[in-house]
């Protein structure tokens, strides 16, 4: 259910018997010379709304710029600071719980969101007002997105370009391809750009002249969408766990 089309009088039935929300996140920002700026929040709302019509849960509007001050360099990107970030998904899922939502799951595909969701999700937590989680679809599926491409990427790679193939094919440049694969790092690892185990670099542009990494013409439709089918399903079990579970056993341990 998409809360954006329904009336008020026709959530009185949800709101009266379920709890639980989806709440799509992603950003718009560089996705190499191939991808669109809104390829994160494409996915994230894709996936969410899919999940959403397989199990009736309420699924909000899509929040569409997050955290993402590391691809500045890169004409288009867009961001906000991270404090202002975390009291927005914060001050806007309180106000899920003022309609009786007491459970989020965050359906994120940014990175740079991750940890801020995270940290809005303790302070739910600690204030018991709701129990709300941060779900990345990649992460959901590991072995399914390194099994399908021998060169993979964390941004604007195969699995991206996937994605995007199958949830907006048109907007995929397939002529740009190759040179995203050939004016970005094809390989890169946990240790690439770490000096004696330091993190040291702190933008896309220091490890990637087009902002992409990964063999982005390993992609194709199909497997984007064997991934999306994937990824939904990990989403659809998330999302039925965290409804049977009784909210006293989500929030706090006393202190021992």
């Amino acid at each position: 259910m998409y809360l954006a089309a329904q009336t008020w009088p026709d959530l009185d039935d949800y709101v009266g018997s379920e709890s639980l929300a989806i709440i799509p996140l992603g950003s718009t920002e560089q996705h190499g010379p191939h991808l669109p700026l809104a390829t994160d929040h494409l996915i994230a709302e894709a996936l969410a709304r899919e999940a959403a019509d397989r199990t009736g849960y309420l699924c909000t509007p899509t929040i569409n710029v997050g955290v993402s001050p590391h691809h500045r360099q890169f004409n288009g990107t867009m961001w906000v600071d991270a404090p202002a970030f975390r009291d927005y998904v914060e001050s806007l899922t309180r106000n899920l719980t003022y309609h009786g939502i007491d459970r989020v799951v965050y359906v994120n595909a940014h990175g740079g969101n991750i940890v801020h969701l995270r940290e809005v999700g303790r302070r739910l937590r600690d204030d018991e007002a709701a129990y709300a989680i941060e779900w990345m679809w990649d992460e959901s599926i590991p072995d399914l997105v390194n099994d399908v491409f021998e060169y993979n990427g964390p941004h604007g790679g195969p699995k991206e370009t996937a994605m995007i193939m199958h949830i907006a094919e048109e907007l995929v440049r397939t002529d740009r391809l190759d040179a995203a694969r050939d004016g970005g790092t094809r390989t890169f690892d946990a240790e690439s750009g770490r000096v004696h185990g330091a993190r040291t670099f702190y933008d896309a542009i220091d490890n990637s002249e087009n902002g992409v990494f990964g063999d982005q013409t390993d992609a194709t439709p199909e497997i984007g969408e064997e991934l999306f089918e994937a990824a939904t399903e990990q989403l659809v079990g998330l999302l039925e766990w965290l409804d049977a579970q009784r909210f006293a056993d989500l929030m706090p341990d006393p202190h021992v």
